[in-house]
């Protein structure tokens, strides 16, 4: 062996000698700032180490966990897929779901639906456990906002004074006198374009006068008389005859707060020393924090979450009534209906609207945490409500309360003010309320309706009305998604039949993910879009509503036909008696102020299935059980128009809105013959009649006068092709720009 060769091997060593050494005190102090909660220190050496090493999935994976704490989304979803790809989840479980919450931050839901499908079935081994619970809820939760997006509101964002903001994390709560009351994080030592980690760095509480115009130069002041050395100071909040005032008073840092709620006597703008609340509120060995007074059930009662040991999981929301001029608290009581094994934070209540607003990380939701609120209906808290956009967004939305006619709201969101990460820190926003909006023309609101669109529903095989080859049935879709849903075990175990091992659980997440994805989100859609329309009618519009059925291509053509219709008459019987039978009068045209609801049904059969579905009766697994027959099952509200006078379905009625070829020879020869008939006072005539791709001749005769038939005559132009076909075929009448649409469906046979 040369010399040479041996001084080379030998500076090989020493170099990776050297490197292993400095790896290894990069990451030590890399390890200590993330403890600390100096997150851009640690990014910093966690950067030096992967220089490094930049294979190495335990420094991937603590990078992606610095940037995650430090919210910086976009950045710690690459490095979360990075790790994932890698592991799988072998050494990281949690490394799939994080990937999938951080894509959900960003925004880009539909890319988190993927992964949280993705990530339900590699944690379905264990269906208690918090990784599957919680990659379920966030499905649901994806959903949710996907289809929320659609929801729009008139909203002023009102402009803060300069100097309220900084880079900083500025949290709203409340007012004192004329002042703004708010709590910070931030260092009295470090200047405000820095982001880097000293001791003094504590969240501290803050006021800043708002309403006054000369506000520009001035800055915010820390309430000193509630600063103690060692401690963190926020969330403030006044009691009701403004003497007392409550805070949460904590130790440690971002990573580990241990926090306990005080209270300061405040008189002549003068706040007396703190003392802590008695056990009773802050339960030994128990987070306790974000304090909110309100007058609840004619009682001051005091809100707050805690961690404590009874509760469901994470942090809960509880609450307490004040007696003896705050010297003694009732019994502590959780918040019902509303707590969740994720976090429920910064309770407000609005004694005036009986509503409990608060953050939470577990309801749907845009992002992480946002605001929702909890009406008190009957003496009860009810269902929990999303307060939507844009109170809400894909980051984090915590501390909202109302003054006035303003709405407050605090988000790290993209817009706040940062000097590094535009997500890094929050700032508090304001709103005027919601403005309610009359459309000038129903152009405009029938656009709102048609956002919600399509609606689509989904059935099991051959419901409803098994056998049958009645085109109406008593059935309401309620009873029948009930039914369907209640067959979901079924449909697991019929789907994963002959399978084994991993593979069973794959077939079993797959199928209930898609009646989460599809059957359950299909019932949401039409609780949305039934509101606005009945909205609507309400202010005596008159209605049609457009339905199209479709089958798997499991039994014949006539009978599915005949079966698609049967489920649209599901739909309107569910639409018969819902909502106390709110829309009955409007379908059968019986309404006091004229308003109508008309459902024109479109049956389809199997005609747009995919026509790889199997059709074959005796493999039920494939034909009847299998995700890809599941979703050819179903009807699709598709569009709403107007029945007035400037609506040409409301003067030309045309029966069938579908002509039935059947199957037939691809050069046969054959005339089919359907009606259009005039319901106007004023004579119609036909203008012209245009079939797509020119399959088809028309021939037709001069619509003339009220309440006569005019007989239309298709032939084909040309060979047909083979397989399926759906042809849409439009008439045009004279004196209307849009045509009626009829569709020709058929199947071309050798």
């Amino acid at each position: 062996m040369s010399r040479l060769y041996l001084i080379g091997l030998f500076s090989l060593l020493s170099w990776g000698s050297i490197a292993q050494n400095e790896l290894g005190k990069y990451l030590e102090f890399a390890d200590q700032q993330y403890q600390k909660g100096d997150y851009i220190y640690a990014l910093t050496y966690y950067e030096k180490a992967m220089e490094i090493d930049s294979n190495s999935v335990s420094i991937l994976w603590k990078y992606a966990e610095t940037l995650r704490a430090y919210k910086d989304y976009r950045k710690a979803s690459y490095y979360y897929e990075k790790v994932y790809n890698k592991e799988e989840a072998a050494i990281y479980p949690y490394s799939l779901l994080y990937w999938a919450l951080m894509e959900k931050q960003n925004g880009n839901y539909a890319q988190a639906i993927e992964l949280f499908k993705r990530a339900k079935k590699k944690y379905a081994k264990d269906k208690k456990d918090y990784t599957y619970l919680k990659t379920k809820r966030e499905l649901e939760s994806c959903l949710w906002a996907q289809s929320a997006l659609k929801d729009t509101f008139e909203i002023n964002t009102l402009t803060l004074p300069e100097g309220l903001n900084t880079v900083n994390s500025e949290f709203g709560h409340g007012f004192v006198d004329s002042l703004f009351l708010f709590s910070s994080l931030r260092a009295d030592s470090v200047g405000g374009n820095q982001e880097i980690y000293d001791p003094s760095y504590t969240n501290q509480l803050y006021t800043f006068p708002i309403h006054d115009s000369t506000t520009v130069s001035l800055q915010a002041e820390r309430i000193l008389a509630l600063s103690q050395a060692g401690f963190h100071a926020g969330n403030g909040t006044f009691s009701l005859d403004g003497k007392r005032f409550y805070f949460s008073q904590c130790t440690g840092d971002e990573m580990q707060f241990n926090c306990r709620i005080a209270v300061s006597r405040y008189s002549n703008g003068k706040w007396s020393k703190p003392e802590l609340l008695g056990e009773i509120i802050n339960e030994p060995n128990a987070n306790t924090t974000m304090p909110s007074i309100a007058l609840f059930e004619k009682e001051e009662v005091l809100f707050f979450a805690s961690n404590k040991e009874d509760g469901k999981g994470g942090m809960d929301l509880y609450f307490s009534t004040i007696k003896n001029d705050g010297n003694q608290f009732g019994k502590v009581r959780a918040v019902p209906k509303v707590n969740t094994i994720d976090n429920e934070l910064a309770p407000w209540y609005d004694s005036k609207e009986q509503k409990l607003y608060f953050a939470s990380s577990w309801w749907d939701g845009f992002g992480g945490y946002d605001v929702h609120f909890s009406p008190m209906i009957n003496g009860s808290f009810a269902e929990v409500v999303n307060v939507g956009l844009p109170f809400n967004s894909p980051a984090n939305d915590l501390y909202y309360f109302e003054k006035g006619d303003s709405i407050f709201v605090s988000s790290n969101r993209l817009g706040v003010e940062y000097a590094k990460n535009p997500t890094c820190c929050s700032d508090i926003f304001a709103y005027a309320p919601p403005v309610v909006i009359i459309p000038e023309t129903k152009r405009e609101t029938l656009i709102d309706l048609n956002k919600r669109l399509p609606v689509t529903l989904y059935f099991h095989n051959d419901v409803p009305n098994p056998r049958s080859h009645e085109p109406t049935t008593k059935v309401n879709y309620t009873d029948s998604y009930t039914d369907y849903t209640a067959m979901l075990p079924e449909y697991k175990k019929e789907y994963s039949k002959g399978l084994s091992g991993d593979r069973v659980t794959e077939a079993e997440e797959d199928i209930e993910s898609f009646f989460t994805e599809y059957v359950d989100q299909g019932v949401k859609d039409l609780s949305l879009f039934k509101t606005l329309l009945l909205e609507e009618l309400q202010k005596g519009f008159r209605i049609r509503i457009s339905v199209r059925g479709f089958a798997s291509p499991l039994a014949k053509t006539e009978y599915n036909v005949n079966l698609t219709k049967r489920r649209i008459a599901s739909l309107v019987n569910h639409l018969r008696i819902c909502d106390n039978g709110a829309f009955a009068p409007y379908l059968d045209g019986t309404a006091l102020n004229g308003g109508m609801l008309e459902v024109v049904g479109v049956p389809f059969g199997e005609y747009t299935a995919d026509q790889i579905t199997s059709d074959n009766p005796n493999d039920l697994k494939n034909s009847v059980f299998s995700r890809a027959a599941a979703r050819e099952r179903k009807i699709e509200i598709q569009s709403v128009s107007y029945l007035d006078t400037d609506s040409l379905f409301f003067l030309v009625d045309v029966e069938p809105t579908s002509i039935v070829l059947g199957k037939i020879s691809t050069t046969a020869s054959l005339n089919k013959t359907f009606s259009v008939y005039n319901t106007s006072e004023n004579p119609l005539t036909i203008q012209k009649i245009e079939v797509r791709d020119s399959l088809f001749t028309a021939r037709f005769n001069p619509l003339i006068g009220v309440s006569k038939r005019c007989e239309i005559t298709i032939s084909p132009a040309k060979p047909l092709p083979v397989g399926i076909f759906s042809l849409p075929m439009d008439l045009y009448f004279e004196g209307f720009e849009k045509p009626i649409r009829v569709m020709i469906l058929g199947e071309g046979t050798n």
